[in-house]
């Protein structure tokens, strides 16, 4: 246990941005509860988290276990989309820098931040917000963060701030234990550390979401050497930390891509350590293209494939990933599986406030004609599907997620609507949330595991729950703002000569 009591801040403001969605996130959507609580401000923050798997818990449980006064400021998080605007942003940080000034002495200040904010008047919105939080603290202050794994790193990020720690699992099951780690680190600063030197490289092509899995090549093997250089003696110095950020591709801003980030005792030490993982990124960067399908394709293969008692085979809807900017609505792929009759399938989870209050009115065992689906604007080509429902279930959308990655949360997906044609089964919520846990499809009384094909709408946290069960997982390139071939998106603000797919073609050239 650390020998020095400290006093330190601790907040957080939580945004990933897909600067392509249809629909930006203004104050009310950081205030509202979702996957995670709503906005904590004061002393409620402190209670608010525990038992989640989330960094700010982490760093609690960690922080109250050493003893140290922990004085609450501001947390809030809002699902991915497009730009934070500038009034939800500007309110936020009043209230952060507020909070500091009122907390008088502090000895440190940690921050749950995700690390691809971008917001309508800064490119960087991390830098930004750490920029105002070490003018507010002095330069004597240690600031710490943990970072979500998809963190376009900024220098401005890396000046601001005295470690940034990030995530190393995709699906995130290490959140509450990056918050400790990042607790941990900060512990040891004021425990006769050595003042750490930084590092940081920004590598030279573009990750898709789903090849950034740590389940699977190649990240799995460029994790396991994050986890061996953490700690490592280095010719004369000790790596303190060490972090790989995959970064957060459909963001067009100059700052968007993977770094790499290491502490240590000196700067050879830090240096080196980059230079390890930077080479043995580049070394596998042709390992980071996979396998897209068709919808049309994905579902016929799913048909012909799929068996009773073997698991559902999971098809993932990663363009209109909730968790990435997409809106959840968009039906490509629930279109196919009506179209081709699939047995045994069901989709998770639609977003349509619209239907769910439309099927809520008409009952359980009604039979309902609904325009389902693709009304937000994140595929402008679909039009909502037409057609005649059973619903089968109605639920206010209030549960307790079991899962590794969402396992602790109450969540809130507002009035909820389970509705069935033929062998196809559909959960239509009322608030957007990426389907990753088990939970929001069982609280309708859908059982996934005796699914034969399970459609999420989700990139790769799904398979934190859904993994196990599944019997086999596709990528399907379906319409939505997430889009997984880079090379499709319009961007004009990457900075040159950055490759936008692995082994592609360089942007500006």
């Amino acid at each position: 246990m650390v020998g020095v009591k400290m006093r330190i801040a601790v907040g957080g403001f939580q945004h990933e941005t897909n600067t392509f969605a249809p629909s930006k996130a203004d104050f009310a959507a950081f205030a509202q509860p979702d996957s995670w609580p709503a906005l904590q401000r004061g002393a409620p923050l402190l209670t608010a988290f525990e038992g989640m798997n989330i960094p700010v818990a982490g760093f609690i449980a960690a922080a109250s276990h050493a003893r140290h006064e922990l004085v609450p400021l501001v947390w809030c998080s809002a699902t991915p989309s497009a730009h934070v605007t500038e009034d939800a942003f500007e309110r936020i940080s009043a209230m952060m820098i507020e909070d500091i000034f009122r907390a008088g002495r502090l000895d440190a200040v940690y921050l749950d931040l995700h690390g691809a904010m971008v917001t309508e008047h800064f490119d960087d919105g991390e830098g930004e917000l750490l920029r105002r939080v070490r003018e507010a603290v002095g330069p004597d202050v240690p600031v710490v963060a943990s970072l979500d794994l998809h963190a376009n790193v900024t220098p401005e990020m890396v000046e601001h701030a005295d470690a940034l720690i990030a995530y190393r699992t995709y699906p995130h099951v290490d959140m509450a234990v990056t918050g400790a780690r990042v607790a941990a680190h900060l512990d040891a600063m004021f425990d006769g550390m050595p003042r750490q030197a930084k590092a940081m490289r920004k590598l030279d092509f573009l990750m898709p979401l789903t090849s950034q899995c740590t389940l699977t090549e190649p990240s799995a093997h460029i994790y396991a050497l994050v986890e061996a250089l953490d700690g490592k003696v280095i010719g004369n110095g000790r790596v303190g930390s060490v972090s790989v950020a995959g970064g957060f591709a459909p963001a067009d801003i100059p700052g968007c891509g993977p770094a790499v980030i290491a502490y240590a005792d000196t700067v050879a030490a830090a240096e080196e350590a980059v230079t390890r993982l930077a080479d043995e990124i580049a070394a596998s960067e042709k390992d980071f293209n996979e396998k897209l399908w068709s919808a049309a394709d994905a579902v016929a293969y799913a048909i012909e494939n799929a068996e009773a008692g073997e698991g559902p085979i999971v098809l993932a809807d990663t363009q209109d990933n909730p968790g990435a900017g997409g809106n959840g609505d968009t039906i490509g792929i629930l279109a196919e599986l009506i179209a081709q009759e699939a047995p045994s399938a069901a989709l998770g989870v639609l977003f349509d406030p619209e239907s769910a209050a439309e099927a809520a009115a008409a009952g359980e065992g009604a039979r309902v004609r609904l325009r389902l689906g693709a009304k937000t604007g994140g595929a402008p080509e679909e039009k909502p599907i037409e057609h005649e429902f059973e619903v089968v279930r109605i639920t206010n959308g209030e549960f307790l997620a079991t899962g590794p990655f969402y396992g602790g949360s109450r969540m809130s997906l507002g009035v909820t609507a389970r509705l069935r044609t033929g062998g196809v089964e559909v959960v239509v919520a009322s608030r957007k949330a990426q389907c990753a846990d088990r939970e929001m499809l069982r609280h309708t009384g859908i059982e996934p595991a005796a699914l034969g094909i399970l459609v999420v709408k989700s990139s790769v946290h799904f398979r934190a729950d859904f993994g196990p069960m599944a019997k086999e997982v596709l990528i399907v390139e379906s319409p939505g703002p997430n889009t997984a071939n880079l090379s499709k998106l319009p961007y004009t603000k990457l900075r040159k000569g950055i490759r936008v797919m692995p082994m592609g073609k360089a942007f500006g050239e």
